[in-house]
């Protein structure tokens, strides 16, 4: 059973993915949370497999909340979907920095939203290859400038940067198995390396790290 707690400072939206999720014959709500704050709290006092956690919320937001979250090693285990109002919130990159494992607009279908859990749940990311291009694209669109430690790319093999270049372009370990003519087992063993050489807790911000360093920008 995968346990969910919902953190939305709306009401009527936080009881609308309650109850969705309360639908789920192998999923449940343990908590609700109104604020960052309360998000963080509960998430320690319930330990739910995910939260799906409201960017903007007063007090302490969902970014923030989320970076405590993903900063406690006890809550290793706890994984974060951010839910925004546009997927192109200019807030969506901070949050998957803090450790989100993945975002969904708040106009998501049901039976999407249900899959995202039970993905997230997985220990897989949150990041269709056309959600990660569109961030991509939209983050070099508004040319900010960034600074980066690119020091750990030295600790990558040639083929482990080229896995992590076309991660940051948005394709899936299928796609990336395919254009480089590896197994989609070797091709996420690649990226799975990447990840621990990098200190990225997901794909998530495997992504993050490839758009801050240049890689995939092309």
């Amino acid at each position: 059973m995968i346990r969910v707690l919902v953190a939305d400072d709306q009401d009527l939206i936080r009881a609308g993915f309650a109850a969705l999720v309360g639908t789920a014959d192998d999923m449940e709500v343990v908590g609700e949370a109104a604020d960052g704050a309360a998000a963080v709290e509960a998430a320690r006092a319930l330990r739910p497999d995910v939260v799906l956690m409201d960017v903007r919320m007063p007090g302490l937001d969902g970014i923030a909340a989320t970076e405590q979250i993903a900063a406690d090693a006890d809550l290793a285990d706890v994984k974060v979907v951010v839910l925004t109002t546009f997927e192109m919130d200019e807030y969506v990159l901070a949050a998957l920095r803090a450790g989100a494992s993945g975002f969904l607009g708040k106009g998501v279908r049901p039976a999407a939203l249900l899959d995202g859990i039970r993905t997230v749940a997985a220990g897989e990311s949150l990041l269709s290859p056309v959600a990660t291009r569109a961030l991509i694209a939209h983050l070099l669109d508004r040319a900010t400038p960034t600074t980066v430690d690119t020091s750990a790319l030295h600790d990558l093999t040639p083929r482990e940067q080229e896995v992590v270049a076309l991660v940051a372009q948005g394709l899936s370990n299928e796609q990336i198995a395919a254009q480089l003519y590896l197994s989609p087992l070797t091709a996420k063993t690649h990226v799975n390396r990447a990840m621990t050489k990098l200190g990225a807790r997901d794909r998530a911000q495997l992504v993050v790290f490839a758009y801050q360093a240049g890689l995939g920008a092309d």
